[in-house]
């Protein structure tokens, strides 16, 4: 009997870690992909200078990416995705994630901003087979933003977020390193019939910690196939991100692709770098459900 009760609290512990990987995992795509979907008007796009306080949606995204950058191997996955737009004072919900704005002039603006990496699991045949898995990660920090230009139709930014990086799977958080990404934003509204258009390019910059979270081999996982590695901190490669989105009549459509490349990288002779190419993307569709009736003036 009571051997039975243990294995029962042992399934229902085992569901339950499974239950919270797959949550996590959905927060981290969410984290991830929000951001890179959406491209908020130009307040030169809107006549009376006012939008919606809060915008809200729902939709679905189909999105590819790899386990990690450096991976072969491309994970495919079918995501809900809400489409959630705030303009508060200080609490910021747009194409640029969830951030709140610190600072705040005419052309320098800081603020603190997030972003996020997927779980991966080791499985049997791949470059990390008996090595643990590798938890989603979550990262926040403050940004510097510098407004280069700004025309009627087009928006260009210098970006510098500074972000800790963290790592968890509901049962711990573990500070897993540094990260930086200085990065150019070009922002172009009203294209090719009121679609908007973005890039953002730039190289990405991580301290040792964060390279041996992703790419380090312990002398305990290693083999003839998989010699022991450590990376150095540094250089970390350069990412592309190309985005659109149009709003029809109560629907709204984004995509986005992304392309980082890691020739150089500080970690590049790491034996689980099975390739310098690493490529991401997905289309999403959401329908719009509601607005506030509240507005607030758009950003300049």
């Amino acid at each position: 009997m009571l051997f039975r009760i243990a294995n029962h609290f042992q399934a229902m512990k085992f569901l339950q870690i499974f239950k919270n990987l797959k949550i996590l995992r959905l927060c981290a795509l969410l984290l991830i992909f929000f951001p890179a979907f959406y491209i908020p008007p130009a307040a030169g796009g809107n006549r009376s200078g006012q939008l919606p306080l809060w915008e809200f949606g729902l939709g679905a995204a189909p999105i590819t990416m790899p386990a990690y950058r450096g991976s072969q191997t491309q994970e495919f996955y079918m995501v809900p995705m809400p489409y959630v737009i705030y303009r508060g004072d200080f609490l910021k919900i747009d194409r640029e994630g969830i951030r709140g704005l610190l600072y705040d002039s005419p052309r320098l603006r800081v603020d603190l901003s997030a972003d996020g990496a997927i779980p991966a699991a080791s499985e049997e045949g791949d470059v990390r087979e008996g090595m643990p898995d590798l938890d989603p990660v979550g990262e926040f920090g403050p940004s510097v933003n510098y407004l280069l230009h700004e025309g009627a139709s087009t928006r260009m930014r210098l970006r510098l977020p500074v972000r800790a990086v963290f790592a968890s799977d509901f049962t711990f958080i573990d500070h897993v390193g540094w990260k930086a990404h200085p990065q150019l934003n070009i922002d172009m509204t009203g294209l090719f019939g009121r679609w908007n258009i973005g890039m953002v390019l730039g190289p990405i910059f991580a301290d040792r910690s964060y390279h041996d979270y992703y790419y380090e081999v312990a002398p305990r996982y290693a083999s003839a196939a998989r010699p022991a590695y450590r990376p150095e901190g540094g250089y970390s490669g350069t990412s592309l991100l190309l985005s659109a989105s149009r709003r029809f009549s109560g629907v709204w459509v984004g995509m986005f692709a992304r392309y980082d490349n890691l020739s150089g990288a500080a970690f590049f002779d790491s034996p689980l770098v099975e390739t310098r190419h690493s490529f991401m993307g997905g289309i999403g569709i959401a329908w719009m459900l509601d607005r506030s009736d509240k507005t607030v003036p758009a950003e300049p």
